[in-house]
Parts: structure tokens; C-alpha cells; sequence
């Protein structure tokens, strides 16, 4: 039976599954409950800054760990142990209110979760190129926004209840555990080998790639700034709580098929406009989500960024791919490392900006100015290769 050809469909379904666990819901359902964290234990926007920062430095982490051949041979338990991780973490989450603590699980909370993206990704990937199924690859992705739609659904559950914040890791944790059977029932081989590795060539020295890990930085920078405090944009301007179980759920909705819409834009127009176009619809909405009032403002902010946040993240890398092919590993590695310490500034830079001007209408307007530089890096970057 294990010698029985796997299925691509499933194997893509299990990794939609397990990243709606793990990065949909282990990275990003902070978002929805941090307004109720904010609001019952008094924590300042630098303190939520901070909370997410640890977290993204986790993330950082864990995906340079992932990077070294200590795994090979193991990824699918280390990947099953990062889902059970995440899944404890998150239940963690609940059980306590002190800063620290929070800072330490969603610090390891990260770690987790770059376990199981980058081996997931791998199993489910060899699969997938093995049986000419490439194309499923948007489907293991999308399972961020399924995640975060779920989430969404989750919350608005427990506001109907009216619950409070530590009911929203619980039920998580839920969510993920549900999820690590699944992935557990469905990812039941691990990757397939692709003969010895050997010693990659080193970085290029290239104008356009220089551009574009700028460019990723930049748009780490720019993105987690919506991404973290959207739903704490909602609660301020008191449009209710099941209001703010909707705008997240309508990112996550839209972010499921973002990236086939945006590789579709750029096998039309090219690849760096596609970038630099979706960092430009990203800034109308981050500008949104503090400068339009009423209902308008947050569904159109939370529509834009679902629909290029992970689009943006998968051209990027696909981008670096094209200017490094003979060193794939490096060139991961520089573009995490760039886009890593973006999104771990950017919630410190926005809380500490938020605190102090009593809004997060700088934060988020520095946010769109920023994103703005990673589209034009980006473009520019397009401009440096020859045609």
C-alpha cells in the first residue's frame, strides 16, 4: 500500500488543510482576538506590537532552522510535531495574561508554524511536481486564507456566545488539533528524494535581485501593519464585534484564490508589474482602512489585502527563483531573512506610532508610503533585467 501511487489532489488538500492550521490560524487569528486581549488585560498598541513581533520573530527562526539538512528523511513527523506544537501553543494562549508569557508562546507559536510550512510545503510540493501536478500548488497556499476564513466564522461564533478572548485560543486550538488528524490521516508519506544534494553556486551579483529583496523587506514592512491591527482599527471606530468577525473573514475569503488571480496578471503583463500592481491595490487599502469611515473603510481594507498579501509573498519568491535558479536555498534564505525583519519591525514601529498619536492612522498611512517603495523597488528591479 505504501508503494501505491499518491494522489496530487490529496496530498495538495492536505497541505491546504495543514497551512489553514498553521499559518491561517497559528499566525493570524491574534488578529481577530487581540482587540479582546487589548481591552481585558489593558494592553497598550506597543504591547500588541510587541506580542506579534515575537511571534514573527519565531517565524524567522524556525525557517532558518528548517533550512539546514537536519530534517531530511523526517519532514513529515517534524512537520506533525509542528502542528501539535501549534496547536498546544495556541490553547497556552488562554491560560495566562502576563506579557512575558505571551511573548515566549508566540514566540515558539512561530517557530511552529515555519516548521510546518517549510516541510509541508516540501512533501507536498515533491508530490505534486512528481505527478505533473504543479498547478495545485496555489491550492496547498490558499489554505492561509481558508484558515483565516474559518477563524473568522470561529469568532463570530464565540461573540453570539459571548465569550471572551481566552475562548478564541481554546477554540483554536480546536481548530488546529482537528486539522493535525487530518493532515496526520492524509500526508501519510513524506517527501520524495530528488538524489544527493549538492553545493549550490553562489548569489549573482545582481542589480534587479538586490531590488527585490529591498523590495520584500519593504513590503514585510507594509503589510503587517493592516494584518495585525486591522481588526483593532474596527474595534476603535465601534462598528460592533460581529462586524469585525466579518472583515477578517472577508480577507481570508478573498485571499483563497488571490494567487491564481495574480499569476494570471502576470503571465499577461510580466511578473514584476504583477508585484509592483499588487503593492499598489494593497496601499488603496491599507490608506482605507484609516481614512474611510462606516463599513466601507474595513471591508475594502480587508478585501485588498486578502487579495494580495499572499500573492505578493508567492511572486516575490517566484521572482528570486528567476534571478538566483542556480542557487534556490540562498536566495529563500535572503528573502525570509529580508521580509522577516520587516514584519518584525513594523508591529513595534505601528504600536509604538499608535500609542503615541492616539490612532493608527500614522502607523497605517507610514505602512502605505512604505509599500509604495516596495512597488517601485519592484519595478525598477523589472527594468534591470534584459528582455
Amino acid at each position: 500500500m505504501k508503494n501505491a501511487p499518491a494522489s496530487p489532489l490529496r496530498f495538495a488538500l492536505a497541505g491546504m488543510v495543514g497551512m489553514a492550521a498553521a499559518m491561517g490560524i497559528g499566525r493570524f487569528v491574534y488578529t481577530p482576538i487581540l482587540p479582546g486581549m487589548m481591552e481585558a488585560l489593558h494592553l497598550s498598541a506597543a504591547d500588541a506590537g510587541l506580542i506579534a513581533s515575537a511571534n514573527f520573530l519565531g517565524y524567522l527562526v524556525g525557517a532558518f532552522l528548517a533550512a539546514g539538512g537536519w530534517a531530511h528523511g523526517r519532514e513529515r513527523t517534524v512537520m506533525l510535531g509542528g502542528l501539535a506544537a501549534s496547536t498546544v501553543l495556541a490553547a497556552a494562549m488562554g491560560l495566562t495574561g502576563d506579557l512575558v508569557a505571551f511573548l515566549v508562546i508566540r514566540f515558539l507559536a512561530g517557530v511552529a508554524s515555519a516548521f510546518v510550512m517549510v516541510f509541508l510545503t516540501a512533501i507536498v510540493f515533491s508530490r505534486l511536481e512528481s505527478a505533473g501536478r504543479a498547478g495545485l500548488q496555489a491550492l496547498h497556499f490558499g489554505g492561509v486564507g481558508f484558515g483565516i476564513a474559518a477563524s473568522s466564522l470561529l469568532m463570530a461564533i464565540l461573540v453570539d456566545w459571548h465569550a471572551d478572548w481566552q475562548a478564541g485560543w481554546f477554540w483554536s486550538a480546536g481548530l488546529s488539533a482537528v486539522a493535525f488528524v487530518v493532515v496526520m490521516l492524509m500526508v501519510d508519506r513524506g517527501r520524495l528524494g530528488n538524489g544527493a544534494a549538492n553545493r549550490e553556486s553562489r548569489l549573482p551579483k545582481s542589480p534587479a535581485l538586490a531590488r527585490m529583496i529591498l523590495s520584500y523587506g519593504l513590503f514585510g514592512f507594509g503589510y503587517v501593519v493592516t494584518a495585525t491591527f486591522l481588526v483593532a482599527i474596527v474595534r476603535a471606530g465601534g462598528a460592533g464585534r460581529v462586524f469585525e468577525a466579518i472583515v477578517w473573514m472577508v480577507a481570508g475569503l478573498v485571499a483563497f484564490p488571490s494567487i491564481w488571480l495574480w499569476q494570471a496578471v502576470a503571465a499577461r503583463a510580466g511578473i514584476y508589474a504583477a508585484y509592483a500592481g499588487a503593492c499598489l491595490v494593497e496601499v488603496v487599502g491599507v490608506v482605507a482602512s484609516v481614512t474611510v469611515g462606516g463599513y466601507v473603510g474595513p471591508l475594502l481594507a480587508s478585501a485588498l489585502l486578502g487579495a494580495t498579501f499572499m500573492a505578493i509573498s508567492a511572486l516575490g519568491l517566484q521572482v528570486s527563483r528567476v534571478l538566483a535558479p542556480q542557487a534556490p536555498r540562498r536566495v529563500l534564505a535572503l528573502m525570509t531573512t529580508s521580509f522577516g525583519i520587516g514584519q518584525i519591525i513594523g508591529p513595534v514601529v505601528a504600536g509604538v506610532l499608535a500609542e503615541r498619536s492616539g490612532s493608527f492612522v500614522l502607523p497605517s498611512l507610514l505602512a502605505a508610503l512604505v509599500l509604495v517603495g516596495s512597488g517601485l523597488a519592484a519595478w525598477d528591479a523589472g527594468r534591470q533585467v534584459p528582455a
